[in-house]
């Protein structure tokens, strides 16, 4: 699977996303709609974390579902 999927599935993966950050509102979801680099971004602001840290977090998340 890859971002192109999830982009498309979004609604499937928003549960998902909003079970392993759950910060996230679903207002920051649907604005993501699936868009990694604007997950990524979320996380960052949402937890106050380095960029680089929000990125493994979504490295692992996709590793959890298969992606890549």
């Amino acid at each position: 699977m890859n971002w192109d999927q999830i982009e498309g599935n979004w609604k499937i993966f928003k549960g998902q996303a909003q079970q392993q950050w759950g910060k996230l509102t679903s207002d920051d979801l649907d604005v993501i709609a699936g868009n990694r680099e604007e997950l990524v971004g979320r996380i960052q602001k949402t937890y106050g974390i380095a960029r680089e840290e929000a990125e493994k977090q979504v490295v692992l998340w996709e590793k959890d579902r298969k992606v890549f």
